[in-house]
């Protein structure tokens, strides 16, 4: 048996719904589940899901206060005054800043951009940043992507007579900020969709300053859009869909001299997005001024472009380095306390712009929601970022403890904070009461929603292809994952340091493969012969022209029992096969902690059974004198996974038993000559036979313990008249009757009748059992 990681969701369709499906006889089933599953049940709502139309996106009309805002910055370009675009220095900040500068710079404005240092003045609007500004004349400032909770700034920049537009996305708090505009489709009760990313936003006034939809800023909606993990729905999927193939053709110098260091060629996914460009963005606010991104956009030079994206290149490989670095640090402080419901840890030194990153690896790593913060020693405040697990509201949650918080801002999975260090503790104690109080220990587990299960041969290209037909794929619009059932004809672990995992399946012509990035670790954990539940992705690999379907695990299980064979494996390693935290019980008849996990109990067969508990993993290190011995002690342990680790030194079974003819022709031996000296005649009547010593001597055993005969010195001699007996008396013959049928049965059995015999001993090892450890 081998538990899931994650927590398994399969989705369950409302029948009402499937009515209308006849409509669209041309969707391949799979995928008509598929949309059912996301709520898309008309043909209409078929049809505009699988064919983003721009003619859908809603009116900017909508949008509450946007034509106030277009006619302040319409005076404000005719009158010559100076507008400040104020953005964000993560990828979706920095697109929003380039895509209004170059609307404004396309209208004839005097503009500029600010963004903030994330490491010298944080998230958002700041008082001085503000009065720099007006120093310099700013008359208007525009945010993007930030600004919806800048309620002093708001007030500042009225006292210095600058008119501040809030164009933001993120979640609305108690007082609004109060500002000459507020551009936010969540502060607009009648605009349709209120999920857009910061750039979304920023695109929708660019849209209404301009007086026509800009296409040529599709690239950049993408870029932020995907990158900042909004909804993939609606609006969204419209501008990501449209973005993504502008994206493939841009002629943005910098976003090209972009794809090249990422390596991107052919069609932009939002792959491609996601886990290429979007980090390389938002490396540069990680590690220094943002503004570098922006002019990465903004050039026209080529030479320039270059430069900078090596720059950008470079600044991300150094991210890394430091990600890996505080993550290491990191989860040696979790392993102290790993009985906190929520992780908060803090240090001195570490990088604020990359604890996002080092949360979110915590997080997946520990099922926990994570708070990661910087200390700064002179002001004894604590800066940081907090990622959270699907069944905890993080924004929702943190506001009712906002008190302890100097500032706080974000969504429900993710958020950055400042607070006082001496408020550390107090925000971890009402934290883990808050979640003590919300959640059961089932919902800490990420969850992985799982659309349908699929048998071998229906996995192939074409259904491949049609899955695609619902990128682009992103939140709340997931890449499906599908459930597989089925006995791998082949496991390996692959990779030069065999970290990942791969599986095989043939069903008549059709071959599958499987691939586990970085679960290589699994490999000692499934046994032969076994069915395997996997959970994955499907993709097309392509190798030297070829391609085929194949299935990317994110997760597997194993239902039944297991049974793992290291018989007759001298000084066999079984630590790769063990789990330290798992209840581990040894039986044998020496203790030897060389070979077992250290935390395992051991037991010899003569343990009494009411001192013998439950157990996870049995480990058999030795033959037990009778089956029944083994037997009784499975059925007490109920183990889910059987090692059989035992060898076999001198062989019972492989002598055999002598029959009944060979004891009748010794006896009749004793009869004729009486008496026998075995240390002189016993090579004669070897020879003579062709039998070993040793049966020589357990026949005249057999015989003694009978009362047949006496053995005094070697010296065998004829009893008198004895009392007869059958062999199967003999308490000597009934011991190797019995090891030979324990060595049978257990060492030179195949591995499918050991498990047989295995299973036979009791039924209840199918049943499932509560706190089974992953990596059993």
């Amino acid at each position: 048996m081998l538990q899931s990681k994650l927590k398994w969701n399969f989705a369950e369709l409302q029948e009402g719904k499937i009515i209308e499906n006849h409509e669209l006889d041309n969707l391949s089933p799979v995928i008509r589940e598929l949309l059912l599953q996301r709520g898309i049940a008309t043909k209409e709502e078929m049809y505009n899901f699988l064919h983003p139309n721009l003619d859908n996106l809603y009116s900017t009309s909508e949008i509450d206060m946007i034509d106030k805002a277009v006619n302040r910055i319409h005076i404000a370009i005719a009158e010559g005054e100076k507008i400040l675009v104020y953005g964000d220095y993560d990828a979706d900040g920095v697109c929003s800043t380039t895509l209004l500068l170059k609307t404004l710079q396309e209208l004839g404005a005097n503009c500029d951009f600010y963004i903030p240092n994330r490491f010298t003045e944080g998230y958002g609007p700041n008082e001085e940043a503000f009065r720099k500004a007006h120093d310099n004349d700013i008359t208007l400032i525009i945010t993007v992507d930030n600004g919806i909770a800048a309620v002093h700034e708001a007030n500042i920049a009225k006292e210095l007579g600058i008119d501040l537009i809030i164009t933001d996305h993120h979640e609305i708090q108690e007082q609004l900020p109060d500002a000459y505009a507020i551009v936010h489709p969540k502060c607009s009760p009648n605009y349709s969709f209120q999920e857009l990313a910061g750039v979304g936003v920023a695109f929708k006034l660019s849209e209404h300053l301009l007086g026509y939809f800009p296409k040529d800023f599709l690239d950049l909606v993408a870029i932020g859009t995907i990158a900042d993990l909004v909804p993939l729905v609606s609006e969204n999927r419209i501008l990501a869909h449209y973005g993504l193939i502008a994206l493939t053709t841009t002629k943005n110098i910098g976003l090209n001299a972009l794809k090249q260091v990422c390596e991107i060629e052919g069609n932009v996914t939002e792959e491609d997005v996601g886990f290429r460009i979007g980090p390389r963005i938002n490396a540069v606010g990680r590690l220094q001024n943002a503004s570098l991104a922006v002019e990465l956009l903004m050039t026209e030079n080529q030479l320039e472009a270059e430069q900078l994206a090596e720059e950008i290149q470079s600044l991300n490989e150094e991210r890394k380095k430091i990600v890996s670095s505080i993550v290491k640090e990191a989860e040696h402080m979790v392993e102290e306390d790993r009985e906190a419901k929520v992780i908060i840890i803090a240090k001195e030194g570490w990088n604020e712009g990359v604890l996002g990153i080092v949360a979110s690896r915590l997080v997946k790593k520990y099922d926990r929601p994570a708070i990661v913060l910087a200390i700064n020693p002179e002001t004894s405040q604590v800066k940081g970022s907090a990622r959270s697990i699907p069944a905890f509201d993080l924004f929702t949650n943190c506001m009712k403890i906002k008190k302890y918080f100097t500032h706080f801002g974000g969504h429900s999975q993710a958020a950055g904070m400042s607070f006082p260090l001496e408020n550390l503790s107090l925000i971890q104690h009402d934290l883990n009461q808050i979640i003590i109080e919300q959640l059961e220990e089932d919902d800490f587990k990420q969850v992985i929603d799982i659309s349908k299960t699929l048998e071998v041969h229906e996995i192939n290209e074409k259904l491949v292809n049609d899955i695609n037909q619902l990128a682009p794929f992103g939140m709340d619009n997931p890449k499906p994952a599908f459930h597989l059932k089925a006995t791998p004809n082949d496991i390996r672990q692959i990779g030069s340091l065999k970290k990942h995992l791969k599986l095989q399946y043939k069903n008549e012509d059709k071959k599958l493969e499987s691939i586990g990035f970085n679960m290589g670790s699994l490999y000692h954990h499934i046994s032969p012969q076994t069915p395997i539940s996997i959970v994955g992705e499907l993709s097309i690999n392509e190798w030297n022209g070829y391609k085929k379907a194949q299935l990317i695990m994110k997760d597997l299980r194993i239902d039944q029992w297991q049974l793992f064979d290291h018989r007759g494996k001298r000084n066999k390693d079984i630590a790769a096969y063990c789990n330290p935290k798992a209840r581990n019980l040894v039986i044998g008849h020496h203790k030897d902690s060389t070979h077992f996990p250290g935390s395992a109990r051991h037991i010899t067969y003569e343990t009494d059974l009411n001192n013998i508990p439950v157990t996870d993993a049995l480990y058999i290190a030795d033959l037990p004198k009778k089956l029944d011995q083994l037997k009784a002690i499975i059925q007490t342990t109920m183990p889910i996974n059987i090692h059989a680790c035992y060898n076999i030194e001198d062989s019972t079974y492989l002598k055999s038993i002598p029959s009944r003819d060979e004891f009748k022709w010794f006896y009749g031996l004793m009869m004729k000559r009486k008496m026998l000296d075995l240390k002189k005649e016993l090579k004669v009547i070897m020879d003579a036979k062709k039998w070993s010593k040793e049966r020589v001597v357990f026949i005249a055993n057999v015989f003694f313990e009978l009362g047949f005969v006496k053995i005094d010195n070697g010296v065998i001699q004829l009893q008198q008249n004895p009392v007869k007996k059958d062999l199967k008396t003999s308490v000597i013959y009934q011991k190797r009757l019995h090891q030979v049928e324990v060595e049978k049965t257990l060492f030179y059995s195949t591995y499918h009748d050991l498990k047989k015999w295995f299973t036979d001993c009791t039924k209840r090892m199918e049943a499932p059992k509560e706190e089974v450890m992953y990596g059993l």
